[in-house]
Parts: structure tokens; C-alpha cells; sequence
């Protein structure tokens, strides 16, 4: 339900994993940097400046920033952070809607006799961070889930904006429509070539108009935030769900040709399920399991959701080379796993994820992306009708060598 007054906050943390690596070590406060390696899990705003961002190849985030330094990450300390600026948020109120590992929308209606004004509960909260913390937190507060997030974005880095009812629609008419949730590259580019960039253009649109342009449930959908009309409430028991599978493979020396391959079947295989589903997942989570039973996970939480099988396998392939990095010692490996979870119902929206990973045909937000992602679509059709083995992806079964590696002939797999 919408409140009367602005007492809905989306709190945001800023470029968090590069704000708990500059953290950690205070010699890379104000440079730019990135986490990650073969493509940029997280940037510095020092580095977002050169244009580096999320889900960058690490070769074109050092093309725009030659001095940029990618450090590896430390997942644990980005949870027990996140945990800890969730605590914080918790003693303001019970409403705590935590959508990513580093962000979180909350309901304060019922703590304002105890607190004062979400303003005054804002400030408290982001003080707190930085003083606890030690980490840099941006703020929204509206009547609705949609503008307060959108505020939050508006309020980076390090602010706080409060949209008060009477000028909502002021406020966010003027805002570029890339700020809405569900409007990425694809859509941004198919509204563009009808002359509409910002969200007061948007709202201009006829409905039905609208919904030709886009679909019906994204044209509604985004013809009514345009308006802020958002009836969502604050969701504190809400069951992300997950898809994921996983190899045994003996034991295996680790190899490049190994890693890649597990991973690009597991992916094709998980990405097969979520589309089924008509599903998509924020985050990716590996685990990787050494000789000894010694087993680590590594996760990440993207900026939009993904379905799409070569996307998925190089963010996996990602997050078990920062695994590895971390665990040098180790030469064998008995077990690979993938999942992706905070699933939502928004397949339509997989082409909107800014994300730029490995060659430009694989690159959702452009016409090869799309081509990807309809290749993607297509072979599943073909395995629904005439049984999974009748078409695959030659990189998924086939090894650098051309041959079948014997570990992909029985996979073990699970669903989470």
C-alpha cells in the first residue's frame, strides 16, 4: 500500500564491494579500482568516472582506464559488513525488505513516534554506517518502493533525498528513463528512437500505445511507475528460491580447459531451468569443493537479473578464479557447483542487464545480445520437442581439444 507521507527508505550501499576493499586497505582509498579480474564484479567510483562499471570484460575496463588496479575480493568481509548494516537498519524498525547483499528498503511509519522523521531516522542510519561501518551509504525516502529506489540512485554517492508527496511527479518526470526499474539498453534504445528519454515522456505515452512499443506486461507495468503508482509493500518473509547444479569430478587436477568447461554445462543446465521457469536470478553463487572435503563458496549479486547460458557461465567463471586466487596451495579439485537465486519473474527483461562480459556477440543490450539470447530460446525449443540431447552448444560439449570430456558424460545435479 502507498502511505500517506514519505516513510518508505531504499538504502543502498556505495560501491560496496569497492568501498570494503578500500576498507580493508586504506593505501587504495581514492583510486580506481576494480574487483575481480576477467570481468569487473565491482568498480571504485574513482574508476566509474574512466566509464568502468559491474559486469565490464577486464580487458575493456583497462582499454578506459590504463591505471586502473584489480585487487581479489574478500566475500566473507562483504557479507559480515552487509549483515552488520542490515543490524543497523533493524533496530529503526522490523521492516526491513533486503533485496541484495548490499541494499534494503525499509517501512519507518510505525517508528516515527519512537525516532522522529524518516529524515531524522535516514541520517541516524547513515551516520552509523560510516561510524561502524566505515562504509559510505545512500539514501532515498517516498511514498513508494519504485521512487525511493530511484532517489537513492539520484542521491549517489554518499547522500540522502527525500521526495516529499506534494512533488513527486516533479521530481521524477525530469529523471532519464534508464533510472526505472526494468528499463536497461534495449529499452532505453527502443524508446529513444521515439524521441522519449526521460521518465515525463514516458508518462506522456498513451497506453496502448505504450504496450505496442514494449509488450503489454512491461509497457503497463512501466506506464504505471512512470506515474508512481506502486503498491508494493515492504516483503519481510519473502522466499528468494534458487536454481542451481553441480559435477562431481573425482579428483581432477585444476586446469583452465577443466573450470570452463564444467562450467559452461552446469550454466547451460541452470539457465535452461530458469527459462522453463520463466525465471531470472540477481545472484550467482559457486562452490568449490578441494581434495579433503575442503569446500569454499563465492557469490555475487548482479545488478539485474540473468537467464542467459554464456552470461552466467563467465560470471561463474568469475567467481571460481577469485576462489582459486584465494587458495593457492590447492592443486586438486573434487566438485563444482552453480546457482542462481533472489529469482523473479521477469524473463522478458533478461536483454536489459548493462552487463559487458567476454565478446560483443554475447553482450545482452545490443542486437548480437539479442541474438544470443534468441539462440538461447530456440534450443530449448527444439530440446522440449525432440528430447535434450538432440542439439546443445558445441562449447558446453565439447573440450578446447574437441573432444568430450569424460566427466560431462554423467553429471550429478540438484536443484536448490
Amino acid at each position: 500500500m502507498v502511505a500517506d507521507g514519505a516513510t518508505i527508505l531504499h538504502a543502498d550501499l556505495d560501491a560496496f564491494y569497492a568501498s570494503v576493499e578500500q576498507l580493508l586497505d586504506p593505501s587504495l582509498r581514492g583510486q580506481a579500482i576494480a574487483v575481480g579480474g576477467g570481468v569487473v564484479l565491482a568498480a571504485s567510483y574513482e574508476a566509474k568516472r574512466y566509464g568502468v562499471r559491474g559486469g565490464m570484460a577486464g580487458r575493456r575496463a583497462r582499454e578506459l582506464c590504463p591505471h586502473l588496479r584489480f585487487v581479489g575480493g574478500h566475500f566473507a568481509e562483504y557479507q559480515r559488513l552487509g549483515d552488520q548494516v542490515i543490524d543497523i537498519m533493524r533496530d529503526f524498525t522490523p521492516l526491513v525488505e533486503r533485496i541484495s547483499i548490499d541494499e534494503a528498503f525499509l517501512d519507518v511509519a510505525g517508528s516515527i513516534h519512537l525516532f522522529g522523521s524518516p529524515r531524522t531516522m535516514a541520517i541516524e542510519i547513515r551516520r552509523r554506517t560510516r561510524l561502524e561501518a566505515g562504509l559510505p551509504v545512500s539514501v532515498g525516502i517516498a511514498r513508494t518502493k519504485h521512487l525511493a529506489k530511484i532517489a537513492s540512485q539520484v542521491a549517489k554517492p554518499d547522500g540522502l533525498i527525500v521526495v516529499e508527496p506534494d512533488h513527486e511527479l516533479d521530481f521524477l518526470h525530469p529523471l532519464p528513463v534508464e533510472l526505472m526499474w526494468g528499463v536497461g539498453p534495449v529499452t532505453q534504445a527502443r524508446l529513444a528512437e521515439q524521441g522519449i528519454t526521460t521518465i515525463g515522456e514516458l508518462a506522456a505515452i498513451p497506453g496502448r500505445s505504450l504496450e505496442h512499443l514494449l509488450g503489454r506486461g512491461v509497457g503497463t507495468k512501466l506506464g504505471s511507475l512512470a506515474w508512481n503508482q506502486d503498491p508494493r509493500a515492504i516483503e519481510t518473509t519473502h522466499r528468494a528460491g534458487s536454481v542451481g547444479a553441480q559435477s562431481a569430478l573425482g579428483r581432477k587436477e585444476i586446469s583452465t580447459e577443466l573450470i570452463r568447461m564444467t562450467l559452461r554445462h552446469l550454466a547451460d543446465r541452470v539457465a535452461t531451468r530458469l527459462r522453463a521457469k520463466e525465471r531470472a536470478g540477481k545472484t550467482v553463487t559457486v562452490r568449490v569443493r578441494f581434495a579433503e572435503m575442503q569446500s569454499v563458496t563465492r557469490s555475487i549479486t548482479l545488478p539485474a537479473a540473468i537467464s542467459a547460458t554464456p552470461i552466467l557461465a563467465e560470471v561463474g567463471y568469475s567467481l571460481v578464479t577469485t576462489a582459486l586466487r584465494d587458495h593457492p596451495q590447492e592443486r586438486v579439485i573434487t566438485l563444482l557447483a552453480i546457482s542462481v537465486s533472489h529469482l523473479v519473474f521477469e524473463a522478458a527483461l533478461q536483454l536489459e542487464l548493462p552487463i559487458d562480459i567476454g565478446e560483443e556477440k554475447q553482450r545482452p543490450g545490443t542486437t548480437a545480445g539479442a541474438a544470443r539470447w534468441a539462440l538461447d530460446r530456440s534450443v530449448d525449443g527444439v530440446r522440449e520437442r525432440f528430447g535434450r540431447k538432440s542439439v546443445g552448444y558445441a562449447s558446453v560439449a565439447l573440450s578446447e581439444t574437441g573432444a568430450v570430456p569424460d566427466e560431462f558424460r554423467e553429471l550429478a545435479e540438484k536443484d536448490g
